[in-house]
């Protein structure tokens, strides 16, 4: 199971950590923008392959200590067809390294439309006789604010490929609670209610974990709803965005572990990515920084996990 992977390549690394791929030209070296505008000009494909360059070095970093990657998709589709082939390279070039790939793309649709991402991100499609894999990720973050119709199709291909998905429940930007705290007429708050439903739509993937496929993201940046949904929701594995960068600090995520330390894995994108930028070394040596601050972030986290 996907997410039961997911569990073991934590533990085999102890470390709860996803490395956010969020690249954008303005992060990237400039000497890898310089040899990428040489070979392709100051072009898309230029743009393109300096996002997947900056990425395999950052991959060739942290695969030996971090134990998943989440792409996020909008950085490369904003860079046209040509980001968005980076974004599939840099997925098979993780997976070629043994690290567990969520795309962050938090897809939200119905019907047949949902089935097309699912098929995307996460699935298969019929060209002619063959089968293709178009992105193949390990697992994808949904928006679920569409209810079940825009989750059964997810859960049919994750049982048939072997993948996770992540439902926005309680998310970690300022204006989250303008809807995600409203209360409902029974006296929950939305995203509890979402999380609840989180657990319905995964009990039937429960894994040895007792984590089911159908995991939740939580951001770090609201510990005491964080704490709360952990106690709520037994059997759904969280992704915890807003660590670093956002603000939220291991004393804020804390809470999103279980009680024997597992149940979480905790996202930096620009605290991993930039480090270079924040610790003023040269910029050729981005890789390593970017290594030596997913090292400070690990022990950060196992020294507030259960």
């Amino acid at each position: 199971m996907s997410m039961e992977r997911l569990v073991a390549a934590i533990n085999e690394k102890n470390n709860p950590t996803v490395a956010g791929l969020d690249p954008k030209l303005d992060f990237i070296p400039e000497f890898i923008k310089a040899e990428c505008f040489t070979e392709f000009g100051e072009t898309l494909e230029g743009a393109a392959e300096a996002l997947y360059r900056f990425n395999t070095g950052l991959i060739d970093a942290l695969w030996e200590i971090v134990p998943a990657v989440k792409p996020q998709a909008a950085y490369y589709e904003m860079y046209g067809w040509q980001g968005v082939r980076a974004l599939e390279r840099t997925i098979r070039y993780a997976q070629s390294k043994g690290m567990y790939v969520l795309t962050d793309g938090k897809r939200n649709d119905i019907g047949a439309t949902m089935q097309a991402y699912t098929a995307a991100h996460l699935g298969k499609i019929k060209v002619g006789s063959q089968e293709r894999i178009p992105f193949g990720a390990d697992g994808l973050t949904v928006n679920g604010y569409l209810g079940s119709d825009g989750i059964n199709p997810l859960l049919e291909v994750c049982r048939a490929e072997d993948k996770a998905i992540w439902v926005l429940v309680k998310t970690s930007n300022p204006s989250s609670g303008e809807l995600q705290d409203q209360k409902l007429a029974d006296g929950r708050s939305v995203y509890e209610a979402m999380g609840s439903m989180c657990e319905e739509w995964g009990r039937d993937s429960i894994g040895a974990s007792g984590y089911s496929a159908v995991g939740a993201v939580v951001g770090a940046t609201y510990p005491e709803q964080l704490r709360e949904l952990r106690e709520k929701l037994p059997h759904t594995f969280f992704l915890v965005p807003g660590y670093g960068a956002q603000g939220g600090g291991a004393e804020d995520v804390r809470f999103a572990f279980d009680k024997q330390g597992g149940g979480a894995i905790v996202n930096s994108s620009r605290g991993i990515m930039c480090a270079y930028r924040k610790t003023g070394a040269d910029e050729r040596d981005f890789a390593q920084a970017a290594r030596e601050e997913a090292l400070r972030m690990k022990e950060d986290l196992l020294a507030v996990r259960c």
